[in-house]
């Protein structure tokens, strides 16, 4: 049997302790890919479904509109009140 040097595990003695790291990580990191790239393609699929149900029913884009034209400040509660309230009575 060949001697590779002293110390260390290749003279026959014991695996150092940190040797579990190395695969714990290696599939931690491939996990978190992983759980990434279905993060994302659930985000993408669900973000299509949303604009094509907003597409199909006009009342909720009218009412997404509204919402959006408040939030920015160019109506005011009153005049958004009234603009929802007709919007229900529309439906």
């Amino acid at each position: 049997m060949t001697q590779l040097g002293p110390g260390g595990w290749h003279d026959g003695g014991d695996a150092p302790a940190f040797w579990p790291v190395f695969p714990i990580a290696f599939g931690l990191f491939w996990l978190a890919v992983l759980g990434a790239a279905f993060y994302l393609i659930r985000r993408r699929m669900n973000g299509g479904a949303a604009v094509a149900a907003a597409a199909a029913d006009p009342m909720a884009k009218a009412r997404s509109v509204l919402a959006e034209r408040f939030a920015r400040g160019e109506i005011d509660e009153d005049e958004y009140l009234r603009r929802a309230s007709t919007l229900r009575n529309g439906d």
